[in-house]
């Protein structure tokens, strides 16, 4: 098995399961629009947007720039990224088995664990990573651990194809990367953040992310260590909650480095292949110091098999 490493997100090149994938029937989407579970969303207008990065304090390597006009169609997108709650309705219903569960383990933040966990394998370029046997969306942090009061926290250690497997039951689908950049800005242009230009104005914090020295020190000045709840933070201008910080985000598209400038300007959607998928809005372990990725404008990238402990996902849907 090969390891990669893409920002504080891990990934993990595997070979084929052999406990076989539930089929989710089209007869679900009743199920899913009867008990809610699709989610509240919101009706985004479209339009002309500047996506992407040129600054000095980005990434080039990830392919953040050159920042470029792009157009989209108006779309809908849910107010907060999927629950415990929304995706345990989803398993309910279908019988769905995750990918971290048919593997027997995920990756999951060794600072989240107990000081007496036994010696577990880790990322050699990550430390902080550590392949825990029997971490799934239902025990965060392994066996012993469990959701029952994180029923309102996004639903991690979800592969890109859980992600899709929800999206298609509740009649929606994963947004694409453009959509989800618009969608984070609301409305705003030429900043950083979803609320405007300093991460923490006034004092204020606005998401939840890394403070304090990384790995080894959290302050938790934000009020969290962990995931925190969906809605934790106030909505930006669309009314979507916590669009950076608290866990990445799986995108539709398949990552390319030169994306910006071979992806068309109008409706943009990323290779017809590759090895893996995009990623947006950063999680609770990035940190200035070495990924200053919880930016509207920042970009990563993780294989579609890689399912995490700071991993999540929300839908969109056509207008």
């Amino acid at each position: 098995m090969a390891f990669d490493h893409h920002c504080c997100a891990p990934g993990a090149h595997r070979t084929a399961p052999t406990t076989p994938v539930v089929q989710v029937s089209g007869t679900d989407h009743v199920r899913a629009r009867a008990t809610g579970a699709r989610g509240e969303q919101v009706v985004l207008p479209g339009g002309d947007f500047t996506m992407g990065h040129d600054g000095p304090d980005g990434y080039p390597q990830d392919g953040e720039g050159p920042a470029h006009t792009v157009r989209i169609d108006a779309f809908r997108l849910d107010r907060t990224a999927v629950s415990n709650e929304r995706f345990a309705a989803f398993v309910d219903a279908t019988g769905y088995v995750t990918e971290a569960e048919r593997w027997g383990w995920s990756f999951v933040f060794a600072g989240l664990l107990p000081d007496d966990f036994p010696p577990t394998r880790g990322v050699a370029a990550a430390p902080w990573w550590r392949q825990v046997e029997g971490a799934q969306w239902r025990h965060p942090e392994g066996p012993g651990s469990d959701v029952g009061e994180r029923a309102d926290h996004p639903v991690v250690h979800v592969s890109w194809a859980d992600a899709a497997a929800f999206a298609g039951w509740s009649g929606a689908r994963l947004p694409t990367e453009a959509e989800w950049e618009y969608a984070a800005r609301g409305g705003l242009a030429g900043v950083h953040y979803p609320w405007g230009a300093e991460r923490e104005p006034g004092g204020e914090h606005r998401m939840n992310v890394w403070q304090g020295a990384f790995p080894s020190h959290n302050t938790r000045a934000d009020g969290f260590v962990g995931t925190a709840p969906v809605d934790a933070y106030a909505p930006n201008g669309f009314g979507l909650y916590n669009m950076t910080g608290n866990v990445w985000e799986w995108c539709a598209d398949w990552f390319s480095r030169d994306a910006y400038v071979s992806t068309p300007r109008v409706r943009p959607r990323g290779p017809v292949s590759g090895q893996h998928r995009v990623m947006r809005g950063g999680s609770y372990l990035c940190h200035a110091s070495y990924c200053f990725r919880y930016r509207v404008d920042a970009r990563s990238s993780s294989s579609p098999d890689s399912p995490a402990g700071n991993v999540g996902f929300r839908c969109a849907a056509d207008a």
